[in-house]
């Protein structure tokens, strides 16, 4: 196949390019998340000819000594363009991710699912929220100091003043509305007793909406290497703002198993939750009263 041709390669065809094994580039996925095919509906996979690069590049660094987490990590620093948003970082790291398109309600559904199953396991490790407008999270602050009481990280990104670290609450990071990350909803949970996020980027409109109106192109998962991927988008977005903070972050992203699965009853939770949350609030909505706002 001839160099910068847009069709996608099998794994055989990426193995011949690279020089490495086909089994290996299996391990490699299936332990480090690298490289990340697309997927056909057959389960097939597919790459692009990027990750024929990053390969070749991951190949090179552990010629020269560095372990293979380390390798690819450098590898992706090296050839992928500075990321803008949680939404847009899921995307390249997780291509064939499914995105569905949500009203607000829909959307807080899910947010209020996801925050209450991390409560009811009484969460750890990390926890970050995206709330576009300062006011935003001001409405729901009383609800994120008490996420954050037994979170080991715990932080808000909105159109804050500045930055503050107010006790007993989530780290407060100022996001401009220049920033694509400022048109973000986002719930990432990442801790030994649950995993899971939501990024939500806001579609753009003529006019402004309704509030429960407004739609939204949706990712959510509670697989844990999605979350721990979520994590390494935003410490790659606060790394040049807040260093010592993306570095904490990076190292609770790495922490999380390679391979790593979502417990049964998490997931089974989660989803009676999400219902309920949904049901009840279009059962509001059908009554003629306001619905929950976020």
């Amino acid at each position: 196949m001839a160099e910068g041709t847009n069709r996608h390669l099998t794994t055989a065809q990426l193995a011949e390019r690279t020089g490495v094994a086909a089994a290996t580039l299996r391990v490699w996925e299936t332990r480090h998340g690298f490289p990340q095919p697309m997927r056909l509906p057959g389960g097939h996979r597919r790459y692009a000819e990027g990750d024929v690069e990053l390969v070749r590049e991951v190949r090179a660094l552990r010629d020269e000594g560095l372990s293979l987490p380390a390798a690819i990590e450098r590898a992706r620093r090296r050839t992928r363009p500075a990321v803008a948003s949680v939404f847009a970082g899921l995307r390249r790291r997780r291509p064939g991710m499914p995105a569905a398109e949500l009203d607000k309600t829909a959307v807080l559904a899910l947010t209020r699912a996801i925050e209450d199953e991390y409560c009811a396991r009484a969460g750890d490790g990390v926890l970050i929220g995206s709330f576009q407008r300062e006011h935003f999270y001001r409405r729901s602050e009383r609800r994120w100091r008490e996420l954050a009481r037994t979170a080991d990280i715990a932080v808000a990104l909105a159109d804050f003043a500045g930055r503050a670290e107010p006790p007993g609450g989530p780290v407060e990071i100022p996001v401009t509305q220049r920033q694509p990350l400022a048109r973000e909803w986002t719930v990432v949970i990442c801790s030994e007793a649950a995993h899971a996020c939501l990024a939500a980027w806001e579609q753009p409109t003529a006019a402004p909406l309704p509030d429960a109106r407004r739609r939204f192109e949706v990712l959510w998962s509670f697989d844990p290497s999605v979350a721990a991927d979520a994590v390494r988008v935003v410490a790659e977005l606060l790394a040049a703002a807040d260093a010592v903070l993306a570095a904490d972050l990076r190292a609770r992203a790495e922490a999380v198993a390679p391979g790593a699965v979502a417990a049964l009853d998490h997931g089974g939770d989660l989803a009676h939750r999400m219902v309920g949350y949904l049901a009840g609030m279009l059962s509001s909505a059908g009554a003629g009263r306001p619905g929950v706002q976020g």
